[in-house]
C-alpha cells in the first residue's frame, strides 16, 4: 500500500501535536485532593487570620482544575475579608518523580462595603515527590487586576503523607514583603 506524502505529513503533525498530552503525572503526585485548615496573612499594614479550603481535580493526566477559598479576620478590628481563586493547571512530567506545573486563575478579594478587587494570576514551577512520604513544590507567579497593581510572588509548599490518602499540607506565599500561609490536613484520592 502506497501512502501519499501529504497523508504522511498529516500523521506526523498529529503525532507531534499529541505528545504533550500523552504524558502523565510523575510517580507519587496526584492532582485530586481537598484540604482545609488555618490561614494567616502578615502584611506591613496589619495581620489577619482565619480558615481556608483548597482543592484540585484532575480532568486528564495533564490538566486539572483547582480552587481556594479563605475567610480571615483582620487583627484588632471587627473587619474580615474573603479571598478566593479558581483556575486551570497543566502538569508535564519532567522526571520520574517531578512535574513541571503551570497554572492560570481568576482571583477575587472581598472585604464588604464595596471594598473588593478581582484579577488574575499565572504561576509556573515544579512539584515533586522527594520521598514516598514527602512531596513539595516551588512556584513563581504574577498577579494583576484593574483595582490593584501587578506583583510578582513566590509560593512554596509541602505535604507530609501519613498514608496513601491522608497527609498534612503547608503552603506559604511571599509577595512584596507580605506573607500568606496555610497549614491543614489533606485528603487525596
Amino acid at each position: 500500500m502506497k501512502r501519499s506524502p501529504a497523508r504522511a505529513k498529516l500523521a506526523a503533525i498529529a503525532l507531534v501535536a499529541a505528545l504533550p498530552f500523552a504524558a502523565s503525572a510523575a510517580d507519587g503526585i496526584k492532582y485530586n485532593y481537598v484540604e482545609g485548615g488555618y490561614v494567616r496573612t502578615d502584611t506591613s499594614t496589619g495581620d489577619a487570620d482565619g480558615w481556608g479550603l483548597k482543592g484540585s481535580a484532575a480532568l486528564s493526566p495533564n490538566f486539572h482544575v483547582f480552587g481556594d477559598f479563605s475567610n480571615q479576620d483582620i487583627k484588632d478590628t471587627s473587619a474580615d475579608f474573603d479571598q478566593w481563586r479558581v483556575g486551570v493547571g497543566y502538569n508535564r512530567q519532567v522526571s520520574q518523580h517531578m512535574d513541571l506545573l503551570t497554572r492560570v486563575a481568576y482571583e477575587k478579594f472581598d472585604a464588604g462595603n464595596g471594598l473588593d478587587a478581582d484579577g488574575y494570576s499565572v504561576e509556573a514551577g515544579v512539584r515533586g515527590a522527594m520521598t514516598p512520604m514527602l512531596e513539595g513544590y516551588a512556584l513563581a507567579g504574577y498577579e494583576d487586576g484593574q483595582d490593584f497593581d501587578g506583583d510578582f510572588y513566590g509560593r512554596l509548599g509541602a505535604q507530609v503523607k501519613f498514608n496513601q490518602n491522608w497527609g498534612l499540607a503547608a503552603d506559604v506565599k511571599f509577595a512584596n514583603g507580605d506573607r500568606q500561609w496555610f497549614v491543614g490536613p489533606r485528603i487525596t484520592w
